[in-house]
């Protein structure tokens, strides 16, 4: 009776005018006939009886007046997952007799007769209701220790998590991030889910604070979909948002990192598509040629070696959406965009985080099998970018290191023979307005400019608007380099037709035969009549060539 008596006063308290805002009479866990919810009991007075009981309670603290489930619950789980899962005890099973959906809600020890409610005796279906099926919600009833926030390296340890969120006899439970009793920030939460606040009372990510998902002041324009379904709609910008923005802590669609949605792509465009972010990249993913987001689906994971031997390709694979904020870089340095992301490095080895933004191409480009192969078949055949960009090569693209060619007259200011180059200066999506990086184009390798590699190519401005972008046409046509590229480009020879546009390998080719990108297209040139096709460097702007080409024999022509 003492018991029972206590809980009357609290209940008393709890209703007093000063604390009407905490009290569950104002709640969704009032289910009495006199609760303002849509879920509520037909005939039932008392507020208390659904979860309380002062006699005959199972389990004795705290005076429970329901029955176990009894249920084997499918449980969340992750490659990342340090914890290890049971099935829910402790206070958490206690929630599951109600928000498992298995056992109706005026089913309690204390009455002969369940209680009947007004839409049905059970959760409606909806997020309240769990079900058996937990793989879609944040893990519950393990042990979180100081080894396992050390073997993750992004939670907090234990002992600095500070009140209201509290352990449960040294597990995470509901009780951890609800209070059944109050609900003053929405969902019985102990603390506000604003600004990623109930989060990071355990979840420290690296490079978090600052990045732009933490701090941007972006809003919904109010164009549908709308992109934060499962968020509070008083929080109205991508950093009030925070977690909330890409996850969803119950029966998220997700299961993966509780992600909103399944398709990895989908928790990003939904506001990369324009109606939050400024830039639309969702439209660059309809061009034709383009990283194939949308092609794979479950394939990528968070622990995955950096270099991607299941090939796929999905946003997370280039950026880190915990980290990348609107930040530039000098190349070959990584811009804020591609921050906290693994890679390969020149040497072959995984690091993470890239330091040079050629390194995050480098985990598909550089040796995966089933990297894509080159649309030119060539006279020294190369499929791994890393070799073709190495610096000790006999010529390439200022990728890695500044050039071996210290006289290059057509360069255009501000490119200069030591100027270091990013891979998107030439894979980018096309358009003046679009997005930077290598998101989707109308032209083939997803170039930003037209390249028209094949032969018997018309030169024009157009054609080669790729390479006029860096190289002088007026200079190319006056031949100040070679005296014979106005004929051959007159003769429609595309520059591919001569030109490897990422570099020859030192594993293959050497500084007389293949200084200046020389690497013939088989396609096109064949030996000449004493069976030879080579290119000869005699020094500055000379060379010779032995091989035939539309017909014509050089063998050697010298120039």
């Amino acid at each position: 009776m003492k018991k029972w008596i206590l809980l009357q006063l609290i209940l008393i308290i709890n209703i007093s005018p000063i604390l009407t805002a905490q009290s569950i009479v104002n709640s969704k866990h009032n289910l009495s006939i006199s609760s303002r919810s849509i879920v509520k009991s037909t005939n039932e007075s008392e507020i208390c009886i659904f979860c309380h009981t002062p006699h005959k309670s199972n389990p004795a603290s705290p005076l429970w007046n329901r029955n176990n489930p009894g249920s084997v619950y499918t449980l969340y789980n992750s490659a990342t997952l340090q914890a290890l899962t049971g099935q829910p005890d402790g206070s958490s099973i206690l929630c599951l007799s109600c928000h498992d959906g298995s056992i109706a809600l005026g089913n309690v020890i204390s009455r002969t007769k369940v209680i009947d409610f007004e839409t049905g005796n059970y959760m409606p279906k909806g997020n309240s209701n769990l079900t058996r099926n937990l793989k879609n919600d944040h893990p519950i009833s393990f042990v979180y220790n100081s080894a396992i926030a050390l073997s993750d390296g992004q939670l907090k340890d234990p002992a600095s998590i500070t009140a209201p969120i509290s352990l449960e006899r040294g597990k995470v439970q509901c009780t951890s991030c609800h209070d059944p009793h109050k609900n003053l920030y929405s969902d019985f939460l102990l603390v506000p889910q604003q600004n990623s606040n109930l989060c990071n009372s355990c979840h420290q990510r690296t490079y978090w604070t600052g990045s732009s998902h933490s701090t941007s002041n972006h809003l919904w324009n109010g164009v549908f979909p709308n992109p934060w379904p499962f968020a509070d709609q008083s929080m109205i910008t991508v950093a009030q948002n925070g977690c909330e923005s890409c996850h969803n802590s119950h029966n998220s669609k997700g299961n993966l990192m509780l992600l909103k949605y399944q398709e990895e792509e989908n928790n990003c465009l939904d506001c990369h598509n324009g109606n939050v972010a400024s830039k639309n990249i969702s439209a660059q993913f309809a061009k034709t040629y383009k990283h194939n987001i949308k092609g794979f689906i479950n394939i990528h994971e968070a622990n995955e070696s950096a270099l991607v031997t299941n090939m796929h390709v999905e946003c997370i694979d280039c950026h880190n959406p915990h980290a990348s904020k609107n930040q530039t870089a000098k190349a070959p340095f990584v811009t804020g965009f591609l921050v906290g992301v693994k890679g390969i490095n020149q040497n072959g080895i995984a690091v993470n985080p890239a330091t040079n933004s050629f390194e995050i191409c480098y985990r598909c480009h550089a040796g995966s099998p089933g990297a894509p192969a080159s649309s030119t078949l060539r006279q020294i055949d190369q499929n791994n970018v890393r070799l073709e960009f190495a610096p000790n090569n006999p010529s390439s693209h200022s990728i890695t290191a500044v050039g071996v060619n210290s006289n290059v007259p057509s360069l255009i200011a501000p490119w200069t023979t030591i100027s270091l180059m990013y891979c998107t200066d030439c894979h980018s999506s096309d358009g003046t307005e679009s997005p930077v990086g290598p998101h989707g184009s109308i032209y083939p390798h997803i170039l930003k400019l037209q390249y028209l590699t094949a032969d018997n190519t018309v030169e024009s401005t157009t054609a080669c608007a790729l390479c006029y972008s860096c190289h002088s046409r007026t200079s190319i046509m006056a031949d100040n380099s070679f005296k014979g590229h106005s004929k051959h480009l007159a003769s429609r020879t595309s520059c591919n037709v001569c030109h490897d546009p990422h570099g020859i390998s030192s594993t293959q080719g050497n500084s007389t035969n293949n200084s200046n990108l020389i690497n013939f297209a088989t396609s096109v040139v064949s030996n000449s009549s004493s069976g030879i096709r080579r290119f000869d460097d005699l020094g500055l702007f000379h060379g010779r060539c032995y091989l035939t080409c539309h017909g014509v024999n050089h063998n050697p022509f010298t120039y």
